[in-house]
């Protein structure tokens, strides 16, 4: 299954929030949609969940416009929408039958959710009993429940404790493995690249960079070097003003051309005493500062 959003405008009156936004994800695969707050993302979210229409532009799954009697979602929101007074059973069952299932099916679907999720013994609790990470999985399984075609997860880990960040990982990759689409939208970055095969970073309501997330840190000037040693101050010496610490007992060497790099990297490994010799490549977060930051270049 392949995604499409596809030349995507949309305004509230005078108010222009989206202008030709389009990106593709594809079926078996975790794609990052990305932004600073306001740029967006939600918007975007809401058209392709056909939660309102956009002014132009069309959603297409396999190259036509999406049918959403046939193709289902689940979704799970930043801003988590259950009842906090309600029995937990009882507000799951209606959830999944609002989205098509029958009683017995949504029992059975719930129960083995509540059971994935170490969530049993919670099942005829209300809510607001429970903690805030132990509701973050509750408002999952509403978004799983009904075995949805394309999943989206907005800001998933918020809440949670690394074991159940952990739990929810196993999760989010049984999905992708199952061949469906998956789509995050997090600030959490380290998340979007330990998932996400591709991105999309939205600034001021247009596509700022989207595409294969190694292919664009492969994009990048390869004029860098990340070098770790028990003598750093032999090789700044050597290096001066092309040498710089970067924390975690690294140094970045600067080449006068990503040409020099085989050059210089035999000559750090003959001359000195290394741990490791690599290519910088930057990280998601610092592809994010440059093309969603106040100084932001547009792609």
């Amino acid at each position: 299954m392949l995604l499409e959003l596809k030349n995507i405008e949309k305004s509230f009156g005078e108010n222009k929030v989206l202008s030709g936004v389009s990106f593709k994800a594809e079926g078996g695969k975790a794609f990052g949609l990305l932004g600073r707050n306001g740029a967006g993302k939600t918007t975007s979210i809401r058209i392709l969940m056909n939660v309102f229409p956009a002014n132009e532009g069309a959603v297409l799954i396999d190259g036509k416009p999406i049918n959403y009697n046939k193709v289902s979602f689940g979704y799970l929101p930043e801003e988590r929408g259950l009842y906090p007074k309600k029995i937990i059973i009882d507000q799951l069952i209606y959830f999944a039958e609002l989205k098509g299932m029958k009683h017995k099916d949504a029992i059975k679907a719930i129960d083995y959710w509540l059971d994935r999720l170490d969530m049993t013994e919670y099942r005829n609790k209300r809510l607001d009993t429970l903690s805030k990470g132990n509701q973050q999985k509750i408002q999952l399984i509403t978004a799983l429940a009904h075995n949805p075609d394309i999943v989206i997860l907005d800001e998933p880990f918020s809440g949670l404790d690394p074991v159940n960040a952990m739990l929810l990982k196993d999760v989010v990759k049984e999905q992708i493995t199952q061949g469906k689409i998956v789509l995050f939208s997090s600030h959490q970055m380290s998340y979007i690249e330990e998932f996400c095969d591709s991105i999309a970073i939205l600034n001021g309501g247009k596509v700022a960079l989207c595409g294969n997330l190694h292919e664009i840190k492969r994009d990048y000037p390869r004029d860098r070097l990340v070098v770790r040693t028990e003598n750093p101050a032999a090789i700044s010496a050597a290096f001066g003003d092309n040498c710089t610490a970067i924390g975690n007992g690294a140094l970045l060497v600067r080449l006068s051309s990503p040409n020099d790099k085989k050059a210089v990297m035999t000559q750090i490994i003959q001359d000195y005493d290394v741990d490791e010799v690599k290519v910088f490549e930057p990280s998601l977060n610092d592809i994010f500062v440059e093309y969603a930051g106040d100084n932001a270049k547009e792609d």
